[in-house]
């Protein structure tokens, strides 16, 4: 079901391989009904294909290829290559020709063992800026050094947490959470002119700022950040860096990615993991005068909130 909270475009292929009985289909039953479908999947092994919608109106196309394989299985899966929504093909291992359109590759072996079944579970759904890249963008618009080795520090804190929790079984993008902690405060000086300024800004501050914020003016540095990653191609890096500011969206559209990120941020003071109560003392301090610390109330309660959800309240770090 947990690969259901962290998917960001359609259409997508789900590509799920393994031998009879390793648990494929009882695998897509916990992925679709994390989709909203009620009605229990049945392997498609006789019809070849079953169709669902989900919750949010998208269509849900069960592909089993047991039957077939090669070039047969290869002519059958091309039939539909334009579909909407979920494509979900069993026994993709069958296929000489995998679709390279945007997809997740999924792999279970039922190890026989108390351990139950293996996965093994590669995406190729969308595109990520490399480290090179943010480096380079860091560089661009001047960002100080004590905001880079805070977003370094939530970064590293964000990968730590998203590996605790596919230990605990979860589906968590980690590339993604690496890139996403690395580029969130990217934009960090738009909010410098509304009083959100740190005490280590030079002045005068950097001239490409100002033609940052006219560029990105209305925004916050969250926001601003989102637009500034889709206008150079990563929208959905952008969905989850849009939201790790004051307020997740409400809990049926959040991903597990957005969560991670979210609270990964509000743990690292500075370029140091601290608890959020200590986190939230030290912000109320700085903006106890300003009227900023109503954010703060915000963002300590919804964090509070997701260390029950993420850890039962016990978080590891």
């Amino acid at each position: 079901m947990s690969l259901a909270h962290t998917l960001y475009n359609t259409p997508v292929t789900i590509l799920l391989s393994g031998e009879l009985g390793s648990g494929k289909t009882t695998f897509l039953n916990g992925f679709s009904e994390g989709l909203g479908i009620v009605e229990n999947l049945q392997s498609p092994t006789f019809a070849l294909e079953h169709r669902h919608t989900t919750a949010n109106g998208l269509p849900f196309l069960h592909i089993d290829l047991y039957r077939l394989s090669g070039k047969e299985a290869d002519a059958f899966v091309e039939q539909t290559a334009d579909f909407e929504g979920y494509r979900c093909i069993e026994w993709a291992q069958h296929l000489s020709n995998p679709p390279s359109d945007p997809h997740i590759a999924i792999s279970i072996e039922d190890t026989h063992r108390k351990r139950g079944h293996l996965l093994e579970l590669s995406f190729h759904d969308f595109p990520l800026p490399s480290t090179e890249q943010i480096l380079a963008w860091r560089k661009e618009v001047e960002l100080p050094s004590h905001i880079a080795a805070h977003c370094d520090v939530v970064a590293e804190l964000s990968v730590d947490i998203g590996k605790h929790l596919v230990e605990q079984g979860r589906f968590v993008r980690l590339n993604t959470l690496k890139a996403a902690g690395q580029v969130h405060d990217l934009m960090r000086f738009v909010d410098f002119a509304s009083g959100g300024s740190p005490s280590k800004v030079s002045d005068p501050e950097p001239a490409i700022w100002k033609q940052i914020r006219n560029h990105f003016s209305g925004h916050r540095h969250e926001e601003s950040c989102a637009l500034f990653l889709k206008e150079h191609g990563f929208p959905a890096l952008a969905t989850i860096v849009a939201v790790h500011g004051l307020q997740l969206p409400p809990s049926e559209r959040r991903t597990v990615e957005q969560q991670i990120l979210y609270y990964a941020d509000k743990r690292v003071n500075q370029d140091k993991v601290v608890s959020l109560e200590e986190r939230f003392s030290d912000f109320a301090e700085r903006y106890k005068e300003s009227p900023l610390f109503s954010d703060g109330e915000v963002w300590f309660a919804q964090a509070k909130e997701l260390e029950g959800e993420l850890f039962g309240g016990k978080p590891p770090f």
